[in-house]
C-alpha cells in the first residue's frame, strides 16, 4: 500500500487552543476531556472508527457543561436536575468545527455523537446509534466517577496541551499507517 501524507483540516490542537475550548473545557474538566479523547482514539482503532472523529468527539463531548458549582464545589444534584450539556455541547461543537474548517459531514457526525453521548439528554436517536455515537458514550462511561468527581480532576492547560499534541501525532500516524487519503479540497 502506498504511503499517503495524511493531512487533517482541523487538529485537536486547533480545537483545544481556540478561545471557545479555553472558556468551556474547564467547566467540564480539562483532565476528563483529554482522557476521553485519548480513550476514544484507542477505542476507534479497535472498533474500526475514524480516530480523528473519535478524538474530536472525545475532546468536545462535554463542551456544553454549564456552571454546576455551589459554594465552590461541583453540585451533582444541580447537574442531575438542570443539565442539558449534550444539547448545548452539540451545537457549540458543530459551530466550532465548521468555523475551524471541518468538513460539514464530519462536523455533523461529531455533533450528533456529542448530542447522544449522555443519558442526561432528553433527545433520543430515531434509529440505532452509529459506531461513533456508541464509542463516545462508552468512553465517557468508562471514565465516569460517582457524583461527577471526574469533572473535578485537575490538569493544567499546558499539560493538557502537551497530551493533545501527542494525541494529534498519534492520529496522524494512524492515518498514514492506514494509507488514508487526505480530505478532498474545499
Amino acid at each position: 500500500m502506498e504511503d499517503v501524507n495524511y493531512l487533517r483540516q482541523v487538529t485537536l490542537t486547533d480545537l483545544y487552543t481556540d478561545s471557545v475550548c479555553r472558556k468551556h473545557l474547564p467547566k467540564a474538566g480539562i483532565d476528563h476531556s483529554v482522557r476521553v479523547a485519548e480513550l476514544a482514539v484507542d477505542m476507534a482503532v479497535r472498533w474500526g472508527v475514524d480516530p480523528d472523529l473519535a478524538g474530536k468527539a472525545g475532546l468536545l463531548h462535554d463542551i456544553g457543561h454549564g456552571d454546576f458549582i455551589v459554594d465552590g464545589e461541583w453540585s451533582y444534584n444541580l447537574y442531575a436536575t438542570g443539565d442539558i450539556h449534550p444539547i448545548k455541547g452539540a451545537e457549540r461543537a458543530h459551530q466550532l468545527l465548521v468555523l475551524k474548517g471541518e468538513e460539514m459531514a464530519a462536523a455533523r457526525e461529531i455533533a450528533l455523537a456529542i448530542l447522544f453521548h449522555s443519558g442526561s439528554t432528553p433527545i433520543r436517536p430515531t434509529g440505532d446509534p452509529t459506531p461513533l455515537q456508541r464509542l463516545l458514550a462508552e468512553a465517557d462511561d468508562v471514565l465516569e466517577e460517582s457524583d461527577g468527581r471526574h469533572h473535578e480532576r485537575e490538569l493544567s492547560y499546558r499539560e493538557g496541551l502537551e497530551r493533545i499534541r501527542k494525541l494529534d501525532a498519534k492520529i496522524d500516524a494512524l492515518g498514514t499507517a492506514a494509507g488514508a487519503a487526505p480530505p478532498p479540497p474545499k
